[in-house]
């Protein structure tokens, strides 16, 4: 299950992430694979509330920080004026790998 969730501040600017949910036991676990990160909750739609927040925090500590752009820069998305977009996606794969086993 992937949704965009964006941040939405008073003096910044929203992004687009994706989030994956998914139930381990009775927990259910939400997953932005672009910042590798990830929040858990009772139910889909908290474990997502969570994940925005971690998502707000994360973005928010990263700025103070003066990293926020090579962050995102590494996340795959670049800077037009004064927002950012995700590089465009040529192409969605599949791979299958070989796991060994003992």
């Amino acid at each position: 299950m992937g949704n965009a969730l964006t941040s939405d501040k008073k003096n910044g600017r929203g992004i687009s992430l994706n989030a994956q949910v998914w139930k381990e036991g009775a927990t259910y676990v939400a997953f932005n694979p672009e910042l590798d990160i990830s929040s858990c909750g009772d139910s889909a739609a908290q474990a997502k509330s969570r994940l925005r927040e971690a998502l707000s925090l994360f973005l928010e500590e990263s700025a103070r920080m003066g990293a926020l752009e090579n962050i995102l820069r590494e996340a795959g998305f670049e800077r037009r004026g004064k927002v950012f977009r995700r590089n465009r996606v040529v192409r969605h794969a599949l791979l299958h790998v070989f796991v060994p086993t003992d």
